[in-house]
């Protein structure tokens, strides 16, 4: 499956409509007799549902020329959402302003707002509360520290 994956992703990112486009993840598994893949698109300015299908059909062409798949499946191209954690630098950079919730590997939880993205990690305007009041701490977290961060959804 994993060579299936990293094929389906170099084909992906050959059909990208221009730079602003990327392929956050390629996820395939089996679903009762068929292979499902999902190829997640994102965009520097978000993707259009156009632009999900458009891959999609290219993709799909890709694997019936080439029979990359020898099973049935199910070729899914969706943008990530809200639940499909940042998985790159390029992700957390058009996220700059938006609340996080990052979970870091040694168990804490922090949220607040994303300030900056650098190559080596981020800068997050966490919030503490001490004595019922709500504190804002900027803090600096290394990529290789985070285990998870997620967008979180505001009703503002």
């Amino acid at each position: 499956m994993k060579e299936i994956t990293e094929t389906i992703k170099e084909l992906a990112e050959r059909h990208l409509e221009d730079d602003s486009f990327f392929i956050v993840d390629v996820i395939s598994k089996g679903v009762t007799g068929k292979t499902k893949i999902l190829v997640l698109l994102d965009g520097d300015e978000g993707v259009t549902i156009d632009d999900c299908a458009h891959l999609s059909r290219k993709l799909a062409e890709d694997i019936e020329l080439e029979d990359i798949i020898d099973v049935a499946y199910i070729l899914e191209v969706s943008s990530p959402g809200l639940d499909h954690p940042l998985a790159s630098a390029r992700q957390y950079k058009k996220n700059v302003g938006r609340r996080l919730k990052v979970r870091l590997l040694e168990g804490s939880t922090l949220e607040g707002e994303l300030k900056s993205v650098s190559e080596a990690g981020i800068i997050l305007a966490a919030e503490k509360k001490e004595k019922k009041k709500k504190l804002i701490e900027e803090k600096e977290l290394s990529f290789s520290d985070i285990e998870k961060a997620n967008v979180l959804v505001s009703f503002k």
